[in-house]
């Protein structure tokens, strides 16, 4: 059984499943700003951003280096840190995929809502496991 539980906030998900919607049927992502200890994540806020990938945004995300550094530093402003990010798999399942894994890093927590034909659906957390091999799903709380 997987150690890692995840909270998040009920505002951050109305703004992760906002966000799904309103992009698809293009993907969306964003910043999560919270908090992280012992295998505890508590989301208090989803920050939405820029999906500024060139490979085609109905299927892939890309955050700027930009959005990155402003996401710290609003999260370091509220006395918080960047605990993960968000994006939306439009009418897939919300699972990582191989290029997700490809682009993750470690200790950060991925959440992905799924929206099938512009309604946001399943909404489930993910983090990288320490060898890299693939992901742990997060138990929401």
């Amino acid at each position: 059984m997987n150690a890692n539980r995840i909270t998040l906030a009920p505002d951050a998900i109305d703004t992760i499943r906002a966000h799904g919607a309103s992009a698809y049927p293009n993907e969306c992502c964003g910043a999560l700003i919270g908090s992280s200890d012992a295998g505890r994540t508590h989301v208090a806020e989803a920050r939405p951003l820029d999906n500024v990938t060139e490979e085609g945004p109905r299927r892939r995300f890309r955050v700027s280096a930009a959005d990155y550094r402003t996401a710290e530093r609003h999260a370091a402003d509220a006395g918080a840190d960047l605990v993960g990010f968000y994006h939306s798999h439009p009418d897939h399942p919300a699972e990582p995929s191989q290029y997700d894994l490809d682009h993750a890093w470690p200790n950060f927590s991925y959440v992905i809502v799924a929206v099938g034909g512009g309604t946001p659906r399943a909404l489930r957390s993910w983090r990288l496991r320490a060898d890299r091999s693939g992901f742990e799903e997060e138990t929401q709380s």
